[in-house]
């Protein structure tokens, strides 16, 4: 029966809105009523809007509270969210995503070894001179000006500011010296260079990977606590984990 309904229709003739006549032009164009229907449904729903916020209004709580109110701010009527400091780096994120924790304890324990293995290649004799110190001689009263650092060391004058490896002038009479050039001097130089290079890069590496595993092992702390949530007294940064405060639970 509908579908009779809707063919008997198809033959109907279409009622047309009239237009602006000719002496209203000045006023614009007509209303029709698609454009009072959206005119009135954006009046309605403005309402029922301000009718909401005043309800809202009314049954506010004033002890009520909210973390956002302290981690926001209004600023030219708009709410503006306060930066925080990244506590991850984009290295540490991906890392922590892709990879567990054995893995980085593996990687932390290989770099630590090879820091050690640097560390007595080099000596660090290059740091340990480079390193501020004093060393007070007592001498009598007039000797000052004639005081010789050198002579009572009993060393070479150009050995003075070595605190390693500053053999006696008695030791240096029975050292034969190799014949070095300058080409050998310039490649052990470069090689040593280098080397110093690769170990503060192992350094911070081994750095970032020891932050990465504890904040890892933290994490997995923090979910294993099910009774007591543990707090927290310092927030993580990038350089360091985040320190919590566990109750101490008795062991049976």
């Amino acid at each position: 029966m509908s579908s009779w309904r809707k063919a008997a229709k198809a033959n109907q003739k279409t009622h047309k809105e009239r237009h602006q006549p000719e002496s209203r032009k000045h006023l614009g164009l007509l209303e029709k009523k698609k454009d009072y229907k959206k005119r009135a449904n954006d009046y309605h729903e403005k309402g029922a809007t301000l009718k909401l916020l005043r309800k809202r209004t009314l049954d506010r709580n004033p002890d009520e509270f909210y973390f956002h109110m302290i981690n926001s701010r209004v600023k030219d009527g708009e709410h503006h969210e306060l930066e925080k400091e990244d506590e991850h780096t984009p290295e540490q994120i991906k890392l922590m995503q892709t990879q567990d924790l054995k893995y980085i304890n593996m990687k932390r324990t290989i770099e630590s070894r090879r820091i050690q293995r640097l560390q007595s290649q080099l000596h660090m004799t290059d740091v340990a001179d480079a390193t501020p110190n004093t060393h007070i001689f007592f001498v009598d009263e007039g000797e000052e000006k004639n005081f010789d650092l050198a002579k009572r060391l009993d060393t070479h004058p150009s050995l003075i500011n070595r605190k390693s490896n500053r053999p006696r002038l008695s030791d240096l009479n029975k050292i034969t010296l190799p014949e070095v050039n300058d080409e050998i001097i310039k490649s052990t130089k470069k090689i040593k260079e280098k080397t110093y290079k690769e170990l503060s890069q192992r350094i911070e590496r081994e750095k970032q990977l020891t932050v990465i595993q504890q904040k890892m092992e933290l994490k997995r702390h923090l979910q294993d606590a099910k009774v007591l949530k543990p707090k927290r007294i310092q927030s993580g940064t990038k350089v360091s984990a985040p320190v919590y405060k566990f109750q101490y639970v008795r062991k049976k």
